[in-house]
């Protein structure tokens, strides 16, 4: 379990927030209605995209459409062809799309040039605004579907990914780091690691209860409880406390002056202790709602912990085809 300390790291402070008293939550408030433009070109300052990027498309089934993506693959992926590459996810936040995440691809390229981190694919799907990468109750934004059964097969069809659990990671900043939560402890068994940046994980049956039952139906999750259940954090991480445990590693970091989400990653951090689920949960002095600044903060540990993880994974893994073996 996550000890109780104070830990200085490259100059940046890691704290640990123990549980205090939960205050309002502001994901509660209303947010704009859900929507998307399927394909973003990149632009300002994303552009030239970093080494090795492509902006490409897919399409999908489910909405009938072409949906732009940005991939970034490792140095020797066009001559080791018989290499196969762990992934990473990055879900992009609110307002954002394919392209706003280039800058962390920059940051693994770099790292990786320079021998810090081992050679992985990173891939940045498109979740459109405020849909939170779920499948919207009224049917035009099946955010979670496109992305689970469309977009993770196309990705290891057409790359040479290692296609399981102990090559594939999860993360993403604000509504990123929200939707990366609730699909890892979702699927644990198709990550094998989280890192959750600055994403609240709001009480949604709470919001719930408290919306008047005529908003309901306006809203993203629509008027049927049962929508709202099976998307709430809380109820999935109690439902697959011990599938979590076997499967996945969490990482959570939030400013502590980002006065919209740090509270709920509170929340959250004591739920997971709670349930005896170990993770790591830093809290960062000063810092706001910043995407740019908490990566410059943490940059030197910034994939440090995916790394460990799908080392761990594929220890597991290992032993488990030993199993099968004998």
């Amino acid at each position: 379990m996550f000890s109780k300390s104070i830990v200085f790291i490259a100059s940046i402070l890691l704290t640990v927030a123990w549980p205090q008293t939960r205050t309002q939550d502001k994901s509660k408030k209303a947010t704009k209605p859900p929507s998307i433009v399927w394909v973003n070109q990149p632009k300002g300052n994303q552009l030239p995209l970093p080494s090795n990027t492509q902006h490409l498309t897919f399409r999908s089934s489910l909405v009938d459409r072409d949906i732009g993506y940005c991939i970034y693959l490792p140095p020797s992926y066009a001559t080791s062809v018989e290499s196969r590459y762990p992934v990473i996810y990055n879900l992009h936040g609110n307002g954002g799309n394919e392209c706003t995440s280039v800058d962390s691809i920059r940051v693994l390229h770099e790292g990786i040039e320079a021998g810090r981190w081992p050679e992985m694919i990173m891939v940045l799907p498109n979740g459109g605004h405020s849909t939170f990468y779920k499948n919207s109750a009224d049917g035009r934004f099946p955010i979670e579907s496109v992305f689970m059964t469309e977009f993770l097969p196309f990705i290891d069809t057409n790359y040479r990914t290692i296609a399981g659990r102990h090559g594939r990671c999860i993360e993403g900043f604000s509504m990123g780091g929200r939707g990366s939560t609730r699909l890892a402890v979702k699927y644990p068994e198709m990550f094998c690691s989280l890192f959750c940046q600055a994403g609240n994980v709001p009480h949604l049956l709470e919001a719930f209860d408290e919306t008047e039952p005529e908003s309901r139906g306006n809203l993203l999750l629509g008027a049927d409880r049962a929508n709202w259940e099976a998307d709430d954090v809380y109820e999935l991480t109690k439902t697959n406390v011990d599938r979590i445990k076997a499967n996945l590693r969490i990482q959570i970091a939030c400013g502590t002056k980002d006065s919209g989400h740090i509270q709920t990653l509170r929340d959250f951090h004591a739920h997971l202790l709670t349930l005896g689920i170990d993770h790591t949960f830093i809290e960062l002095e000063g810092l706001a709602h910043k995407r740019t600044e908490m990566i410059s903060r943490m940059k030197p540990i910034w994939f440090d912990y995916h790394v460990e993880s799908m080392r761990r994974a594929n220890v597991k893994q290992k032993e488990k085809i030993r199993r099968k073996v004998r």
